[in-house]
Parts: structure tokens; sequence; C-alpha cells
């Protein structure tokens, strides 16, 4: 997953591999329009149009004569797809002469992820074409163990989508064989990994091969077109991944699990710029947390602002002081007041806040229930980002960009001192929201649409047509 955020670069040779394999075994016949034929797939998976469509055909389809009539006018469309979303391309400094060959190859976008992409598009939409897909639904959890007729269908489907290495056609128990198998696609599906077959794995398992390539495509331009504008450093959190990249001169130098907002109060798309660090911040509860979460504490329990080291201020900055029973009538009345926590081990930001300048009310910071980040699914928050590695976050900002460094080290044994620290420069930081990709590993990961913002509907491709067969050979 992290190569994914940094420059573009020549392709792996794991990758030129791939791809070399994916063409002598997902293609009937090699032709030299093969690389081209890709490069519009995936475009056309991207952002369907009719002319795409057209073009796809006359490669598949077309006659020799109609071929060599359309092929510059196709090339030239591939490279305009890229020109406009400003990715760069070999192809705009080639020569003219060069052969149609080197024109296609010059066409890829030079990141360290297409031909992985381009391998399993391949792969994913020979599925599409060769084999039905019919709904899993067995109707309750399965686990290893049980016995059921859809478990021949299940190690089959992860057959096909390469999570299993063979594919038990009589079985209907399920194995720890499966179990494995199930495992590896929960984990590239950002799962729990227990081989629980519930109603989260099976949506993954019916996703359709043509749902799958058309998230992988549409994802990929998205991540590659936002990525060629980005000057570096930059920290980049991908929220249905809940993870974040610390991406500095090429290279990813910190990768972090995160905490992002749970549904109801989401983590926004947005970009901006660190300008400062805050050591022991104090947390300000903004209102709407306060009614939610805090106050109708306060009405069961009318100690919950001192056990939880919480001051009350009024409106002119005055401490106000109460007793608990008090403090519970005030709960569920209009409650004039401003809450704040003070730094400490229980404090909701814990030891550093990241500050940029929003009109959300949005950070990056600490938090003291570390035991969080186990979790799969970490929408939890109220729409903050919560930082696993944040010390080490915070250890690149104090070398990197805090001005004052020594209060900064003196202040590392302070757990009650609170700091805020001007930098050299600012750190852009972005919120992005990229569901599918293909990792360092060469294995395609997916993940689920948390926030219900980028609903695929599969395009209609007008790909290769090939011969249908019960079972992938």
């Amino acid at each position: 997953m992290l190569s994914q955020f940094t420059r573009p670069r020549q392709a792996s040779v794991m990758g030129i591999l791939l791809l070399c394999i994916s063409s002598c075994v997902f293609a009937d016949n090699t032709t030299q329009y093969d690389n081209l034929i890709q490069h519009l797939q995936l475009q056309y998976l991207a952002e369907p149009t009719a002319q795409r469509a057209q073009y796809l055909t006359i490669l598949q389809t077309g006659s020799a004569a109609e071929q060599l009539e359309y092929i510059d006018i196709i090339q030239r469309s591939v490279a305009s797809f890229w020109q406009q979303k400003q990715v760069p391309l070999a192809f705009d400094t080639l020569d003219e002469n060069a052969s149609v060959v080197a024109k296609n190859i010059a066409l890829e976008p030079a990141v360290t992820d297409y031909l992985g992409v381009v391998n399993y598009l391949r792969k994913l939409m020979w599925l599409a074409e060769t084999q039905t897909w019919p709904t899993i639904a067995p109707e309750g959890l399965l686990r290893p163990g049980d016995v059921h007729p859809s478990i021949k269908q299940i190690s089959q489907r992860l057959w096909l989508l390469g999570d299993a290495n063979e594919y038990l056609a009589d079985e209907l128990v399920y194995q720890d064989t499966l179990a494995q198998s199930v495992k590896r696609f929960q984990s590239r599906h950002g799962l729990t990994s227990d081989a629980v077959i519930g109603p989260k794995t099976l949506f993954w398992l019916n996703q359709t091969p043509q749902q799958r390539a058309t998230l992988l495509a549409k994802s990929f331009v998205e991540k590659t077109t936002y990525l060629s504008q980005l000057p570096q450093p930059y920290l980049l959190i991908n929220i249905p991944a809940f993870q974040m990249v610390l991406v500095d001169n090429d290279e990813v130098v910190l990768a972090s699990k995160v905490i992002v907002g749970k549904p109801a109060r989401q983590t926004p798309l947005m970009t901006g710029q660190i300008s400062n660090v805050i050591i022991n911040p104090t947390w300000t509860v903004p209102r709407q947390l306060l009614r939610h979460d805090i106050l109708p504490q306060v009405k069961v329990n009318g100690h919950y602002f001192k056990d939880r080291h919480f001051d009350v201020f009024d409106f002119d900055g005055n401490l106000v002081i109460k007793t608990p029973q008090q403090w519970q009538v005030e709960a569920a009345g209009r409650f004039p007041y401003r809450v704040v926590q003070r730094p400490g081990g229980d404090n909701a930001l814990g030891r550093y806040k990241f500050h940029f300048n929003n009109d959300q009310s949005i950070y990056l910071h600490d938090t003291p229930t570390k035991s969080l980040f186990a979790k799969a699914d970490r929408d939890l928050s109220s729409g903050c980002v919560r930082i696993e590695k944040v010390q080490q976050l915070a250890d690149w900002f104090a070398k990197q960009l805090v001005i004052d460094k020594r209060t900064w080290h003196r202040l590392q044994k302070d757990y009650t001192t609170t700091q805020w620290f001007a930098l050299s420069g600012t750190l852009p930081v972005h919120m992005v929201y990229w569901r599918a990709w293909v990792d360092d590993a060469h294995i395609a990961q997916y993940r689920d649409d948390i926030y219900q913002l980028s609903p695929v509907a599969p395009a209609n491709l007008l790909s290769q047509k090939m011969r249908p067969q019960a079972i992938v050979q």
C-alpha cells in the first residue's frame, strides 16, 4: 500500500513479470495492440463513454485496415485522458516516428502500481466474461467445522479470486484450509480476519468481477490524478483504509493506522496546512459532543466532570464550581458553560495535537484509548483523526519543523504543561477517500464504503469475448 503515495517511478521487475504472465494466461492471441487495449479498458472502466467503447470494439474485433486507420486517433485519445488530469506520460515526449508498440508502452502513467492494476483488471474482466457469479446466501454465519451446501461455492469463488490455492469441488465441510483462505480474503478487504463468514464477508464475496474492476479502475485514476499534483512533504489520510502516510523525498517515512469519524460524524474530505504542534493539549469540548456525549454522562453521574478532569467555565472565562447534584441539574437544562479537559493521561486528545486552520474544527491527535487501533473497523471518532504512531510523527515534526527545539525536548518529560509550538514551515495534510488499490505485494485491496460516498455501477464494457467455461483453469 505504501509505494502508491510516492512520485512516479519506473515499473518494478515483478510488475512487468506479472503483466507478461497475465498476457499469456488471460488472452487468446497476443497482438501489437494488447497494451493499448488495456490502457483503454482501464479508462473505460473508470469513465465509460460511447467513444471509448467504440475504440475498444475496433481494437478487439475490427479488421486490420480499420485498426490501422484508427490507431493514431485511439493513442491520442488515451494520451489526452491523462494529459487532461495533468498526469505525465513518456508519450508526451516520444518521437512521432516511434513504432506502434513503443507508443503504446509510452502511454503508461509512470507510477509503480500501474502494471499491477492493469494485471488485475485483465484477470477480473476475463472472469466477468467466462464465469457466472450467483449470489451466495447461506442465511446465517458460517464458522470452521460447519457443514453447508454453500461451502463448495465459497471455495470456488475464493479460488477464482486468488485467495485459495485449490478448489475442492466436492467439499461441504468448512475445513481449516478454507478458513485460511477466508482469512486472507478478509484481510485484503479490511475485515476482521476471524474466518467467520458473515454479512460483510459475503458482501465482498458477492461483488462481481466487473464491479471489482470498475471500483479498482476508478480508484486508481482518482488516486493517480490526485498524487500527481502534490508537492512534498505531505501527510495523507485515506479515510476508508484507516491509514495515514507521511511522504518526504519520494519515500514513505511513516505509515500509521488511524481512527476516523463514525458515519454519523464523518471525517470530511479536505486539505489543510498543519501550522502548530501542541504538546499536552487541553480539550475544549465542542457543543455537539457536549450535548450528545458528555452531558448525558453528567446527568447519571454528577462526579463525571471531576473524575475526568474537566473544568467548567462561563462564557466570560470564569471557573464555575458546583456540587455533583447541581451539575446533574445543570446537565438536564440549557447548560450555558464551556467545558475544558485538562492535560493528562485521560485527556481525549492524548499527548499531541496537530493543528491546522479549518472551519470544521478537525485536527489530528493522540488518544488514550490505544486498544481501538486493534479493531478492523476504525470509524469511531467524532470527526477528528486519531493517530496510532503519534510519537513517531511528533518526533518527525521536532526534527524537521519545530523551531524551539530546546523547549520541546525539555517538555518531553512534562505531562501537564500545555505548550504550542510554532513551525518553520507548514505541512500539507490531505483527507482522501480511495477504496481500492494494488499494494506493494501486488495484492488487490478493497475497503468498505463507510460513508456511502462512492456507489459504483458496473460499466457495460465491450471487452474481448472469450469462450465460456465452467471454472477458470
